[in-house]
């Protein structure tokens, strides 16, 4: 029986966590979750799983909750000192970073010093904390197991071999909605477009930042991370139909690549029983319904996310936290019609530009180029 706290459970990866639950319920065992302000999603995630322990970021949702399991014998917790707390639980075996933000970089080092194994589908954790992160986990010996899609095939496909024998990872990409397009075509498109993925269901910011191609951006951040590969030998390669989820290169040659349907429940599933390999009902592959395999190379020209973000990481120490922050309020300023798609780039480069860079930062001077980057935005953009 693995026991595991699941971080973010009401969101996307939170609630497809649950259905494997369900699944598997003689060997998974919830013990602890926790959302920001979803107190009814919450509520009744507490009386079908009953967890020991939640966590309510918001103190007003955490007071509500409280009012309304109060027949129940699971305890609310609120704030940051309530997700470390659940981190640190004895009882939890594996924690499941599902929350979105800086808010999940604090309660995963609280994991990994408790020793606990970590599912990670928490970008912000190794694009502004890769440095912390990964020594960290290696000195107390866990695992972390990417959940996002890419990197569990990026994972999936490594096995057996020696790291040494990797010459170039294949991290692939859809190219989003607007694949194909030139910049002058860019210039009038509105979010609600942005948000027509033609493969995947994802959250809003998600699904934007895919438009942009900054979600592959803060993968290949991501993925120097989790595979020590440096940014040279990380290829991004536009696959559209989203089959083929990533592959490895190795130096005789040979490439070796992950296959599935544009699901999260599989990559999910894998970090949960890794290695083992578990039935999905899930549906398959049709190879002869799909003909073909479509390869592409990004315009890094005019979808100047992937460009900005190899610079992210050419400049390293604390400007890929400028690019995470810049582009969060750039999307959240695009979905609330104050700034066109477009401008997303403008605010993310001069974000960068406007940067005294931090060679090693701790995790207070993340925060804090992350404050300092929201109110330089605030004080150009957010009028």
């Amino acid at each position: 029986m693995k026991r595991i706290c699941i971080l973010g459970s009401t969101g996307s990866i939170g609630t497809q966590t649950l259905d494997i639950v369900r699944e598997y319920s003689d060997d998974l065992k919830v013990i602890s979750l926790s959302a920001s302000g979803s107190v009814d999603r919450m509520e009744a995630q507490i009386r079908e799983f009953e967890p020991k322990m939640v966590c309510m970021f918001k103190e007003d949702a955490a007071d509500e909750l409280r009012k309304r399991v109060a027949d129940t014998d699971t305890k609310v917790l609120c704030g940051m000192d309530g997700l470390i707390e659940l981190c640190e639980d004895d009882e939890v075996d594996m924690v499941v970073t599902a929350v979105v933000g800086m808010i999940g970089i604090r309660p995963t080092i609280a994991a990994i010093k408790a020793g606990k194994d970590i599912a990670l589908a928490n970008k912000e954790t190794l694009v502004c904390a890769g440095h912390i992160i990964m020594p960290l986990a290696e000195k107390m010996g866990i695992k972390i197991l990417p959940v996002d899609s890419e990197h569990s095939a990026i994972f999936q496909s490594m096995q057996g071999f020696p790291k040494k024998s990797v010459e170039k990872i294949l991290l692939t990409a859809s190219g989003g909605p607007f694949r194909g397009r030139k910049r002058e075509e860019l210039v009038d498109i509105t979010w609600r477009e942005a948000l027509k993925h033609p493969n995947w269901t994802m959250g809003r910011k998600i699904t934007i930042d895919s438009s942009t191609l900054v979600n592959k951006g803060l993968e290949v951040i991501e993925a120097k991370w989790l595979f020590g590969v440096e940014p040279d030998r990380i290829q991004v390669v536009l696959q559209p139909q989203s089959i083929i989820h990533s592959a490895v290169q190795y130096v005789d040659g040979g490439i070796i690549a992950q296959l599935g349907t544009p699901d999260m429940k599989l990559p999910i599933q894998y970090a949960l029983f890794y290695p083992d390999r578990r039935p999905m009902k899930e549906e398959r592959v049709d190879l002869f319904k799909l003909g073909q395999i479509i390869f592409e190379k990004p315009d890094m020209d005019t979808f100047l996310g992937l460009k900005l973000a190899y610079r992210a990481i050419d400049e390293g120490g604390s400007m890929p936290t400028v690019l995470n922050a810049a582009n969060e309020k750039a999307v959240a300023l695009f979905l609330d019609d104050k700034i066109h798609f477009l401008d997303i780039y403008d605010i993310i480069e001069e974000s960068m530009n406007r940067h005294e860079k931090i060679e090693a930062p701790t995790v207070e001077q993340i925060l804090e180029a992350e404050a300092d980057c929201y109110e330089f935005i605030a004080s150009k953009w957010s009028s």
